[in-house]
């Protein structure tokens, strides 16, 4: 069984050697053991200290296009390079590699598709605002999901080939929220796995300011919910709408047995108009969930398209290696997402 170590990385030359060489290469259960970084961009020689390093691949973005895409990258090409199992990791050492043998432990029992190594985020050392922020996240999205108490915002998971290939990434912040949400729509397992994490000094490549991340990750929450959940989101808002329907029909019947009925005939208009909305919010959550199901068939011959370039791919890059020639010795990969 063969498992790749995935890194996005953005200009970490600083801290990419030590991730890698933290790595373990020999794993009970695991036959082989490789590094694929994705340089998304970096300027600052990243590549160059990842493979001294000793990364066993490098795949390169033209330009920087942002964390979700380098790992959008990062799993098609482990994939692509013959992963049975893949730990996806951060380049600034926030993670405790040496504990990938602990992450893995639920997918070689296969008891779960996914492994999320949970931060003690009560023990780690960070802005208050991260800290409270992560938390409340991870309170919404275990109960509007019904997770397990997994750390919703963590990069240090472990998937299956299966998960690889059934994710898709469509946002262009953040990975985490949006996998989470399709990996339970997808109706694949997850375990949580708590592990201790460092705290990093520089600032977050990925958090240009509490507020804006803020903003970034709760669209792309909330976006993901209105593809992947259409009726909770939509079945919710015209049940709101219908429930502030209610009131003002109610105030007219006061108004009604206490005599006074003639000149309070706009709450009815009110109420009628609060209920058709709410009815049409129904509506468009009947029609959502029925292009929901047109998107299943899609995902699923996208899958079918994946697993088979995947095959494709993996036998071309092990007839590469029989001939004595390696992705990095005969050109580095520059991969446009």
């Amino acid at each position: 069984m063969k498992l790749i170590v995935t890194i996005p990385a953005f200009n970490e030359a600083e801290n990419i050697g030590d991730v890698i060489a933290e790595v373990p290469r020999a794993i009970v259960g695991i036959s082989a053991v490789e590094v694929l970084v994705v340089d998304d961009g970096s300027t600052d020689g990243t590549a160059e200290e990842a493979l001294a390093a000793g990364a066993d691949h490098i795949v390169f973005h033209d330009r920087n296009r942002g964390l979700a895409a380098a790992f959008r990258t990062a799993l098609r090409e482990a994939v692509a390079r013959g992963a049975d199992l893949i730990v996806n990791t951060d380049a600034d050492n926030h993670y405790d590699q040496s504990r990938i043998p602990d992450l893995l432990q639920p997918l070689l029992r296969g008891d779960a598709d996914i492994a999320v190594g949970s931060r003690l985020l009560g023990e780690l050392r960070m802005p208050a605002a991260n800290k409270y922020g992560n938390r409340i996240a991870n309170w919404i999205m275990q109960r509007l999901l019904r997770l397990p108490s997994v750390d919703v915002s963590t990069g240090f998971r472990g998937y299956t080939r299966e998960a690889a290939l059934r994710l898709n990434v469509l946002s262009h912040h953040t990975y985490t929220h949006e996998t989470l949400i399709h990996a339970v729509d997808q109706r694949l397992a997850i375990a949580n796995v708590p592990l201790q994490a460092r705290a990093v000094e520089r600032p977050s490549r990925l958090i240009g300011s509490i507020r804006s991340h803020i903003w970034k990750a709760g669209m792309v929450i909330l976006r993901s919910f209105t593809l992947y959940r259409p009726m909770q989101v939509w079945g919710l808002i015209g049940a709101l709408l219908a429930i502030a329907g209610t009131v003002p029909f109610i105030r007219f019947l006061y108004y009604m047995a206490a005599g006074d009925a003639s000149g309070h005939i706009q709450s009815l208009l009110a109420g009628a108009a609060l209920l058709l909305l709410g009815a049409q919010m129904y509506i468009v959550g009947l029609l959502a969930s029925a292009i929901g199901w047109n998107r299943r068939l899609l995902e699923d011959v996208l899958y079918r398209m994946k697993d088979d370039e995947g095959r494709r791919r993996s036998a071309e890059h092990r007839l590469s290696a029989t001939n004595g020639r390696h992705d990095d010795e005969v050109g580095r990969e520059t991969y446009v997402a």
